[in-house]
């Protein structure tokens, strides 16, 4: 094969005058400019690593107290209170007078310029352990407030600590989030079991989590990973796995191997940015710095499947991608003469692929549905068929690369002429054909004929704003950098000697073979299961809801509120995910969002002889009450992450507990998230509204319940992707659409200024906030 040949660094031959050795002067150049750019990757960490040692100060800073120092030998005044003279006199004699005080300053200008950097971050630190500011309003903030949050750059080592709240605090606050969900005999029965856990176990599971937050950067995250994550055996295919949308109005190009070859070169842009520090530090609100953590497993990174557990592999310094098409798999390098490869030579490697006439080898065809079904056959098959031999090799190749790009046959994409286009787009990017997408990769990106993209992303090694930060800089470097031709090209000349991407090789035995399909089959079921609608919500959006002075998250979880009681005619449990990266390696905390205040609001809108006044005045303590959680939950203060801790500190203690048993198995029928955009601001939405994502979303979390992502588009567009299953008989994604449809308008309705008038005077009362039948379900 060609590419084999050219792969070839250097040929001998044994001639009867000798050896004769042929050196391939190509390959050698790249073997250097390979080292090359290992060499300069590693200078940058190492100098990376330093400016980040000696943060909140530069290099720069320790010449300067030096100079300040050395100055100082020549005048009267001793800064060093005499410790510079002390020094002198401990150096041996043999070095000058001269020497001795040279070395003395420059010891101490060094020990005082680290203290002043370990005293400025601690002092930032504590200013950041400070959250009070979350709960100001918005351009009210106190002097205080402004004090703490002024001077703060960024930084990973300032970012403080997650705290444990009070076990007393957390179980009350529990009580107070089920209240609205049981009946009095429920509720009562829950009380006991509450009160039991306080005196008799609380205090020791407390105290062992206390003792791990003292050790650890974090003490939820770990467990948090391994527990709720990697040691789950079910599929991670819709269950775990989220997705993220292309733009949804405009198409840069229709091509779909140059709309991938720009949208990889962007992605190893972002990578480069990434390893090189580059990036601008994340910020809750613009101000306040956001731990960063998540990001440095986001390429080379992949999910491997154990009998009992997972294990995330990540690597470093990858310089290849793997490509699926039509039940083939290539190997494609990133990387010629010590650079990327340009848009247009990537454009041509897709191309050739597309192009490739060949046909999937024995088992070749469905093989990545082995990452779709159950873990533990996936495990199974791994030790059995694939560790060892030319299955290991390409197996490796696989789990190695930067990620993994799909190159889809059949077109997606959202389209106002087509009826149903978001959710197929959305399904298809989901699970695909469950084998046409690599489930355990840290993301596969999927490229569609008409050039379309999306992503499937694998759910324990990050949350879904780390994703859509890096897919929010592709976008735009893709659409406004990167730029076409016109006649849809990747910009740029082509290197013709480009080696062909390489077919991986694979011997697959029937048991092997069987093994996939028996994966294939269970993967089927579940993703033909699976009922998804998306609905592009255009009556108003985020700038309607500020003028009513409320809080868009908090309107629109009062909408799910209404829509799920309209829908299912009971309230449930909901689940809200809240980011907690304001603490070091911070992930989520849940907001529940189903609260005494909310039913009463939902009871109130469902009441016929309830006053839109009474509503309103309603809606507006709901509204109040979910912010208020939502920045408890952001500051450290929610009460479900400490909950699982607490719950697994009692299974290694082996301390049998049935109010956290409870707690722990209680289902979440109502799953929510709403996805950030803007996280960069690299394109001015209101400027270029076509240039707007449709968000993301995942599969639904209970049997019998719906999972809702909501995204703020700019000022006038919300979209909900909303999930759930076929074969439950009570629930039907369309419905729910349509009742939170109508729920957005039915609220936005309420906002006219004389119900705002009359709320005021109404006390909350008026409208009774308990279950009239007393008839309460979860």
């Amino acid at each position: 094969m060609a590419e084999a040949h050219q792969a070839v660094g250097f040929q001998f031959t044994v001639r009867p005058d000798g050896v004769d050795l042929k050196l391939s002067q190509e390959v050698i150049k790249n073997i250097y400019l390979s080292g090359l750019t290992a060499w300069k990757k590693r200078a940058i960490q190492f100098k990376n690593g330093v400016l980040a040692g000696v943060y909140p100060a530069s290099p720069s800073s320790w010449l300067i107290v030096v100079i300040f120092m050395m100055s100082s030998l020549y005048t009267p005044v001793d800064p060093s209170l005499g410790m510079i003279d002390a020094m002198k006199e401990s150096l041996r004699d043999y070095m000058s007078a001269q020497s001795r005080a040279v070395l003395s300053a420059i010891l101490f200008a060094t020990g005082l310029w680290l203290f002043l950097i370990y005293l400025l971050r601690y002092s930032l630190k504590a200013l950041l352990s400070y959250h009070g500011w979350i709960f100001e309003s918005h351009g009210k903030m106190k002097l205080a407030c402004t004090l703490n949050i002024v001077a703060l750059i960024s930084g990973n080592p300032l970012i403080v600590a997650h705290t444990v709240i009070k076990e007393q605090n957390c179980v009350s606050q529990y009580l107070e989030s089920v209240r609205p969900l049981l009946d009095k005999q429920q509720y009562n029965q829950m009380e006991i079991l509450a009160q039991d856990f306080k005196d008799s176990k609380a205090a020791r599971l407390q105290r062992f989590l206390i003792l791990k937050s003292w050790w650890a950067t974090n003490y939820v995250s770990d467990w948090w990973e391994e527990y709720i994550y990697l040691r789950g055996r079910s599929p991670i295919m819709v269950n775990s796995n989220f997705y993220i949308m292309d733009l949804l109005y405009m198409t840069p190009t229709h091509r779909q191997a140059a709309r991938a070859g720009n949208v990889v070169h962007a992605m190893l842009q972002y990578r480069r940015k990434l390893e090189r520090g580059e990036h601008a530090p994340l910020r809750a609100l613009g101000t306040v710095p956001m731990c960063s953590t998540q990001m440095e497993r986001m390429f080379n990174t992949t999910r491997i499947p154990g009998i009992e557990t997972d294990i995330v592999q990540h690597l470093t310094d990858r310089k290849h991608l793997v490509v699926y098409h039509k039940g083939r798999f290539f190997q494609v390098w990133l990387y010629t003469g010590g650079r990327h490869l340009l848009p247009s030579e990537l454009e041509t490697q897709f191309q050739r692929i597309l192009n490739d006439p060949s046909e999937p080898q024995p088992g070749e065809l469905k093989l990545a549905a082995l990452t779709a079904g159950s873990r533990v056959p996936w495990a199974r098959a791994r030790i059995r068929h694939f560790s060892h031999g030319v299955n290991k090799v390409s197996l490796d190749a696989i789990e190695s690369a930067a990620f993994f790009l799909a190159l889809d046959d059949e077109p997606q994409g959202y389209d106002t002429g087509t009826f149903n286009s978001l959710d197929s787009y959305a399904k298809s990017l989901l699970h695909g054909k469950c084998y046409d997408r690599w489930f355990d990769k840290s993301f596969t990106l999927i490229s569609y004929p008409n050039g379309k993209m999306g992503i499937n992303a694998e759910h324990s090694w990050a949350d879904a704003p780390i994703v859509g930060h890096m897919w929010e800089y592709v976008l735009a470097t893709d659409c406004f950098h990167l730029g076409y031709t016109e006649e849809g090209h990747c910009k740029g000349d082509v290197n013709k000697g480009l080696p062909h991407p390489t077919r991986l090789q694979w011997q697959i035995p029937k048991e092997c073979q069987d093994a996939i399909e028996s994966s294939y089959l269970s993967a089927k079921k579940i993703a033909e299961d699976v009922d998804f609608h998306g609905r592009l919500f255009t009556e108003f959006g985020k700038g309607l809801i500020k003028k009513c002075r409320t809080s868009p998250d908090a309107f629109i979880q009062l909408a799910l509120q209404l829509a799920q009681f309209r829908d299912q005619g009971v309230f449930c449990l909901t689940y809200e995910s809240s980011m907690t990266r304001m603490f070091r390696d911070g992930r989520t905390e849940t907001v529940r969002s189903c609260t005494n205040e909310a039913v009463a609001f939902v009871r109130a809108m469902e009441d016929c002889g309830a006053t839109n006044a009474q509503r309103l005045a309603l809606f507006r303590r709901a509204a109040d009450k979910h912010q208020n959680m939502y920045r408890l939950a952001m500051t450290g203060s929610g009460i479900d992450r400490h909950l699982f801790c607490l719950y697994i500190v009692s299974k290694y203690l082996d301390i049998d507990s049935p109010f956290l048993k409870k707690v722990l198995s209680e289902p979440w029928k109502l799953s929510t998230s709403q996805t950030p955009q803007q996280q960069l601001n690299l394109v001015d939405i209101n400027k270029f509204p076509k240039y707007v994502s449709g968000g993301g979303g995942f599969g639904p979390v209970a049997d019998d319940g719906y999972g809702v992502s909501y995204i703020i588009v700019g000022e006038n567009l919300i979209t909900f992707h909303i999930s759930c299953k076929f074969s439950c008989p009570d629930t039907d994604s369309s419905r729910f659409g349509e009742n939170i449809h109508k729920a957005m308008l039915d609220i936005q309705g309420l906002f006219r200024p004389e119900n705002d008038r009359n709320g005021a005077e109404i006390q909350a009362k008026a409208v009774p906030m308990e279950n009239g039948n007393g008839k309460k379900h979860i």
